[in-house]
């Protein structure tokens, strides 16, 4: 465990008494997702963790959004990419909700941490600014399937910077904890965060959850929406949750005493 409490050490975005519980885009199940309403409305439910995701105008403005377009979500359409940050604005979630800047949302709440996903590589640079100029780095965490993002983010903030591992370093700490002579290699990372099911397969169980804390890690499941599931991911000993449904889990959390 001497290795977990050094990471800690460097990661003061993971100090937390008992599990972290993360309003996955703000609990989108409840509310529009990656909306100042959602992460508001968790923030007064009591959240101190929200994830969110990140992408770039096409004049430089960095958004709180996920798909790559418009269209799914919003009465609006086009790419972001692509779009000024007014036709952005122009937009509305599910028709009612406008779709934020990420500095707005990062800025108003001074004891709320974040989870960010940089949803693609023009959004790296921009995203390492604004945390840096919002002096908020120990508050943020950055996740992503592009290991490569999440590396320079690390690179440009240094240390302090907390990151999750990368595909490639999930997979060889998968191997590990199925006993295999595979070294985990973090390569900086603090934390892994990881779907709960690949392909309708168990990713997270008790081997995998030693595995991660021999080699430093806190395990983070996402996105976890049922009481039971939370419970038994709880019970084998994950260190947090990300939840679309973020009444349950606190219910759940409530429950277990660990609200």
């Amino acid at each position: 465990m001497a290795n977990l409490r050094a990471i800690f050490e460097l990661a003061p975005y993971l100090r937390h008494d008992g599990p972290l519980a993360f309003a996955h885009r703000g609990g989108g199940h409840e509310a529009p997702e990656n909306t100042f309403a959602s992460f508001e409305r968790a923030v007064t439910m009591g959240y101190r963790y929200l994830e969110t995701d990140a992408r770039l105008t096409s004049d430089g403005v960095v958004v709180a959004f996920h798909d790559p377009a418009l269209d799914r979500l919003t009465d609006g359409t086009g790419r972001i990419a692509d779009l000024s940050w007014a036709e952005v604005a122009a937009a509305r979630v599910h028709g009612i909700e406008p779709v934020p800047r990420l500095e707005e949302v990062l800025g108003a709440w001074e004891s709320v941490r974040f989870n960010i996903d940089p949803k693609c590589d023009a959004v790296v640079e921009p995203l390492a600014e604004l945390v840096r100029d919002l002096a908020m780095v120990e508050r943020v965490c950055f996740g992503s399937f592009k290991a490569r993002r999440t590396a320079r983010l690390g690179r440009v903030l240094g240390a302090q910077a907390c990151r999750s591992l990368g595909p490639l370093g999930v997979a060889r700490l998968w191997l590990s904890a199925r006993g295999l002579p595979v070294p985990a290699m973090p390569r900086g990372a603090a934390c892994v965060q990881v779907p709960a099911f690949i392909e309708g397969r168990a990713l997270v169980d008790e081997a995998f959850v030693r595995a991660s804390h021999r080699s430093g890690l806190q395990v983070h499941v996402w996105t976890v929406n049922d009481a039971a599931h939370m419970h038994r991911l709880l019970d084998v000993g994950v260190d947090g949750l990300m939840t679309d449904r973020p009444s349950v889990l606190r219910q759940v959390l409530q429950a277990r005493g660990a609200w």
